[in-house]
C-alpha cells in the first residue's frame, strides 16, 4: 500500500489533542475523517508527536498508508477541502509518497518545540490562546543562563507528568534558548524526544527564575530531586507549539 507523509498545521484550541479520544475532538481525528470522505478508507494515522489539549502546531508529520497511489498535490488539495468543509483549524501543509519504512514516530531524529511567553501588563487580544501571559517583568537573560543546566542528559523526573507513560525519565536535552522580542520572550527546546509535560514544566520552573523567585541553583536542585514536588508550576498549553521534527 503507498505510505504517505503528511506535514501539518493545526490550531491546537479546540481539540482534546493530537490523539484520538472517545467523546472528545483530535486532530488525529479530523484528520482520519477527511481522509474517509476523499477515498472512502478507515484509516489510523501515526504522529511524530501526541501534543497534549490547546497545544499547537506548525510542523506536525505523521504518516497514512492509502490502498491508491494518488498524486501528492491531489491528497494535500483533497484533505483539505474537506477540513475546511467541516470547519477543522488543521491544514496539510505537504502530501508526499515516501517508503514502507518511513515512520513519522519511530524514524524521528529530533523533535523542536517553541513556547511563547507575552511579557507586558496588558493581556493580549490578537494572540490570546496562543501564549501565555506574565504581566509580571521577567528577566530573559537570567533564565538563557538558568536553562544551561537542564542541557544533556538527565533524569528528567521532576519535569514529568505524573501520568507519564514513557518507560524511562532518562532524555537528552540538545538544545533549551530563551530570548526575548520586545514584549515575546520565546523558548526554544530540542531532543530527539520528551517526555509528558516536560517542556510545559521546563517553561514554568524558568518563568520562576525569571521574575527572581529562583536562581539557576534552585533550578539545579529541583533537576537533581528528581522528584515531581520539586517542580515549579506547569506552564500553560496555549503557548506551545510543535514546529518541526527532524528525519535522517
Amino acid at each position: 500500500m503507498p505510505r504517505f507523509r503528511l506535514d501539518i498545521e493545526y490550531d491546537g484550541l479546540p481539540y482534546a489533542g493530537w490523539q484520538r479520544q472517545a467523546g472528545q475532538p483530535s486532530v488525529q481525528q479530523a484528520i482520519e475523517e477527511a481522509i474517509k470522505k476523499f477515498c472512502g478508507e478507515e484509516v489510523s494515522l501515526r504522529g511524530a508527536g501526541r501534543t497534549d489539549a490547546r497545544v499547537h502546531a506548525t510542523g506536525q508529520v505523521a504518516h497514512v498508508d492509502l490502498v491508491k497511489a494518488w498524486p501528492d498535490d491531489t491528497v494535500r488539495d483533497a484533505l483539505n477541502a474537506y477540513l475546511s468543509q467541516a470547519g477543522e483549524r488543521v491544514a496539510i501543509l505537504a502530501a508526499t509518497a515516501t517508503s514502507d519504512e518511513f515512520d513519522a514516530r519511530f524514524s524521528a531524529i529530533a523533535r523542536h518545540y517553541v513556547y511563547r511567553i507575552v511579557n507586558r501588563r496588558a493581556p493580549p487580544a490578537l494572540d490570546k490562546g496562543k501564549v501565555w501571559w506574565v504581566p509580571k517583568q521577567l528577566d530573559a537573560e537570567a533564565m538563557q543562563a538558568a536553562a544551561r543546566v537542564l542541557l544533556g542528559r538527565h533524569d528528567f523526573t521532576t519535569f514529568r507528568s505524573t501520568q507519564c507513560q514513557a518507560s524511562s525519565p532518562l532524555r537528552t536535552l540538545d538544545r533549551l534558548d530563551v530570548e526575548r522580542m520586545g514584549e515575546i520572550i520565546e523558548i526554544r527546546a530540542s531532543a530527539r524526544s520528551f517526555l509528558h509535560n516536560q517542556v510545559r514544566s521546563m517553561v514554568g520552573s524558568l518563568k520562576r527564575v525569571g521574575e527572581g523567585a529562583w536562581t539557576g541553583k534552585d533550578l539545579k536542585a529541583a533537576l537533581d530531586a528528581q522528584s515531581r514536588a520539586a517542580c515549579s508550576q506547569v506552564a500553560p498549553p496555549d503557548g506551545l507549539f510543535l514546529v518541526k521534527v527532524d528525519y535522517p
